[in-house]
């Protein structure tokens, strides 16, 4: 078992200027994790007996670093040096006196420090002081659950959760980004006080579930989550997916799709199998509520089993919603949208008597997407039988073949309207209003439909021949714009 680590020239300076001001310092927590796991890290904390923030200006002083950002209720202050963040903290201890729940916090040992701190692999530090620089401090076994692949608490975990309840998100965060088991005591507690987590504000939860996603496997910390009920107080809807029966499925090639009994845990394998070719974050959150609206939707028909009719749709409708609890950025929330709506549109244009039209609507409704909604849908593809799996990859192969040879000869992939709007209020002579939307979509209809070519000349004179008779109709309503069907669903459903 090692007992020294190396520690780069940035920290051995800190660890000299550390001494010169007959202070002790260690580095600790993810950076000694991460380098006794001999993976890459960039996580440097750096705990100093006695007055975390105060060294940090002296850090800034001598070393020429960034502004000091200090938070001085947590005692903790972070700076950039040479491009490298470096969170400063003072070591604190725990005292309860009696009659109260709540501890009194001073500045204490290492030691009392390390007891403090999340999980037994967090709290190992190392000396940063130049006559015992890299020298491992590990009172709680860390290095032991290291070589184990477990996760455990310092303290009772009951306490550990107490103290913070986020670090019941955090233990399932590491269990996927290190694929470490989690301790039974500490899963139990989380049995016992998951709803404690509702006590923690949104934008951290959200942070530590976007770093679960960002891992090769999120399920190894999702499954945990579900099987002992946080991810009921932390992502209702993904939560009711449990227990959801899904039927077999008829393809138009006539092979039946025999899918995962539970759709959580059919979520769970798409995600998976997502992570292995994309690190896109929300696509793989996509994959996380492409098939969020199957409760809302199950249906049992007599003779074929559980239905789910529409569930693209009405998921699609959901996703702002989610987006608005979870405090989720609002960019991504239009392409989320998207993938969660048409992840079952290229399933059904596999069959050869499709015609040219629905792969025209695929293409000008998926966009500058369609890479990343195909490979959602090949992560699909959760079958348990190898000749199924080779056949729908196969077929998909085919598909794409099919829209490239489309694509290029009607110069769809990024559409551009043949003719816009001020085109059509010149020929007509009309103004601004309903019927120019009216003939816009008229005419992106025709090409979709191909009854004439993505051609300006065509548009235009498709435009003469349908003119009249639009402008000669009475318009009280406004027209139906194709984006519509993707930007303007509801925000919410009833419940």
């Amino acid at each position: 078992m090692n007992d020294r680590i190396d520690i780069p020239p940035l920290l051995q300076r800190i660890g000299r200027l550390a001494a010169e001001h007959a202070l002790h310092a260690h580095v600790v927590g993810g950076f000694v994790r991460d380098t006794l796991l001999g993976i890459p890290t960039k996580d440097i904390d750096i705990a100093v007996v006695g007055d975390g923030v105060a060294f940090a200006h002296r850090v800034h002083d001598a070393l020429g670093s960034s502004t000091v950002v200090a938070f001085e209720k947590f005692g903790t202050a972070r700076l950039m040096i040479d491009g490298t963040e470096v969170e400063f903290v003072g070591t604190r201890k725990e005292e309860y006196v009696e009659h109260s729940r709540k501890p009194v916090v001073s500045f204490g040992s290492i030691e009392d420090d390390l007891r403090r701190r999340d999980f037994t692999v967090n709290a190992i530090a190392a000396s940063l002081m130049p006559d015992a620089c890299g020298e491992i401090i590990d009172p709680l076994e860390g290095r032991v659950d290291l070589d184990r692949h477990i996760l455990r608490t310092p303290l009772d975990p009951a306490a550990t959760f107490s103290d913070d309840p986020l670090r019941m998100m955090r233990i399932f965060r590491f269990a996927a980004q290190l694929d470490f088991r989690i301790a039974n005591d500490a899963l139990q507690a989380v049995r016992d006080m998951g709803d404690r987590i509702g006590i923690v504000s949104m934008e951290r939860v959200r942070d530590e579930l976007l770093k679960m996603l960002a891992t090769a496997r999120p399920s190894r910390g999702l499954a945990p989550m579900q099987e002992t009920g946080l991810m009921e107080h932390v992502f209702p809807e993904l939560h009711t997916l449990a227990g959801v029966d899904q039927r077999s499925i008829e393809y138009p090639d006539g092979v039946r799709n025999f899918h995962h009994k539970d759709v959580f845990y059919h979520t769970l394998r798409v995600l998976d199998n997502l992570c292995e070719v994309s690190d896109n974050i929300w696509l793989r959150f996509s994959a996380l509520l492409h098939d969020i609206a199957k409760p809302r939707t199950k249906e049992f028909v007599e003779g074929t089993g559980w239905t789910f009719h529409g569930h693209p749709e009405i998921g699609a409708r959901m996703v702002k919603f989610i987006f608005r609890r979870m405090k989720l950025p609002m960019d991504p929330l239009p392409y989320v949208r998207k993938m969660v709506l048409l992840h079952l549109r290229p399933i059904a244009l596999i069959n050869e008597e499709v015609t040219d039209s629905a792969i025209r609507r695929l293409l000008f409704d998926a966009g500058p997407d369609l890479e990343d909604l195909l490979m959602l849908c090949r992560s699909d593809i959760t079958s348990k039988n190898p000749k199924l799996v080779k056949r729908y990859l196969r077929n998909y192969d085919r598909l794409v073949e099919r829209m490239r040879a489309v694509e290029e000869r009607d110069r769809l992939r990024e559409w551009q309207p043949p003719v816009d709007g001020q085109t059509i209020m010149e020929v007509c002579g009309i103004d601004p209003g309903i019927a120019v939307g009216i003939l816009k979509t008229k005419i992106e209809d025709a090409v979709l439909d191909g009854i004439i070519p993505n051609e300006r000349e065509a548009a235009l004179r498709y435009l003469m021949e349908i003119k009249d008779s639009v402008l000669s109709r009475p318009l009280n309503k406004k027209p139906r714009s194709r984006k519509s069907e993707l930007d303007s669903l509801p925000d919410t459903l009833k419940e």
